[in-house]
């Protein structure tokens, strides 16, 4: 069942305090299930993060040890992608969560701990260390991209339907929903012309494995094989530059312009030289730029469904860098300017507001 049907199921049946002794009981079962390991009985539990599905997850801690402990309600997420995904990025070298134990029947597993220093974190705290940091998290790209052509074939397809599905979101529900904007038939012809120039770039690239939230939330800082890479379960295969994209043009903590550049340009100095030819350096930064506008265009939308739909508020907040990033773009290419006009005459001004 999609996630968005199997929404509509859970907010028809549970009220706010039913689906809480939910989540009471389910921790309840999931702190069952890590004592019953070897070593475990003692463990303290505590909440390490969430995220914006229906998983949690929490830090077990033991004399020896820490680990992390996700809950993810089978009738609401299906883990089986993670666990497959999990062994992949392992077998690309990478520092993904070994899985220690798992019951998907029940939603629980049990996984390594990468520690608590987001990328995100170090990059607030500490702008020093941003271009170590980037530089190690375009290594781990270029090997996952490298290392994954064995996988990526066994990966969903990032195709135009589920493209124009992804677009759908920021008119659904940040125009509409959020902003109470409607479309013209003019707009509609507009949109629908911004639509096809964005999936033409997409599907225009070579295909590689994507992991489709490669960014400073999902990046954790560590002493060794830095980075460790969380939040890959939506992974698909997909077009070259999206998770680039996702890295350097982050829908939470933005670079200088300048500063993107140089590293998307570095990402492309690490390319195999057969994808270079199909890319010169012209056309990768064309493809990823609108490649960028796609990604930025659902990510904006996905925020407003948050809000509106699933309570959320807090990522409301990330909708004006997020849609920066479309209106620097917007002007260099004459495809986009619909966009460029909705953002400046209509959209922004009613966020505003």
């Amino acid at each position: 069942m999609p996630r968005e049907a199997r929404w509509g199921v859970i907010a028809g049946r549970f009220s706010i305090d039913t689906q809480g002794q939910l989540d009471d009981q389910r921790l309840a079962g999931l702190q069952s299930w890590v004592r019953q390991f070897d070593g475990m009985a003692a463990a303290q539990i505590a909440p390490a993060s969430e995220d914006a599905s229906f998983r949690r997850y929490f830090r077990v801690t033991t004399e020896s040890d820490t680990l992390i402990a996700m809950d993810a309600p089978p009738a609401l997420e299906d883990s089986s992608p993670f666990v497959a995904i999990a062994a992949y990025l392992a077998d690309c070298g990478l520092n993904a969560p070994r899985i220690i134990a798992a019951d998907l029947e029940l939603g629980y597993m049990l996984l390594s701990d990468l520690g608590d220093q987001q990328y995100l974190e170090s990059l607030r705290a500490e702008p020093a260390a941003a271009g170590r940091l980037y530089r190690d998290a375009i290594e781990a790209l270029l090997q996952m991209q490298s290392r994954g052509r064995e996988f990526q074939s066994r990966l969903p397809p990032f195709d135009t339907d589920y493209m124009h599905s992804e677009l759908a979101l920021f008119r659904d529900w940040l125009c509409r929903e959020k902003c109470g904007l409607s479309f013209s038939s003019d707009d509609d012809n507009d949109w629908r012309a911004t639509c096809a120039t964005l999936i033409e770039n997409a599907n225009g690239q070579p295909a590689v494995f994507v992991h489709r939230d490669f960014h400073s939330r999902n990046l954790m800082v560590t002493a060794q094989d830095n980075p460790g890479v969380l939040d890959f379960q939506d992974a698909m295969e997909g077009p070259l530059t999206y998770d680039l994209v996702s890295l350097l043009k982050d829908c939470y903590f933005k670079l200088p312009l300048d500063e993107v550049e140089r590293l998307a340009m570095t990402f492309y100095a690490g390319l195999p030289q057969a994808t270079q030819a199909l890319l010169g350096p012209d056309e990768f930064r064309r493809a990823f730029d609108l490649m960028g506008v796609q990604r930025h265009l659902k990510a904006s939308g996905i925020f407003a469904r948050l809000d509106r739909r699933d309570g959320k508020p807090r990522y409301m907040a990330d909708v004006p860098r997020t849609l920066s990033y479309i209106a620097e773009v917007a002007p260099r290419y004459r495809e986009l300017e619909f966009l460029e006009d909705l953002l400046r005459e209509r959209l922004l001004p009613q966020l505003a507001a």
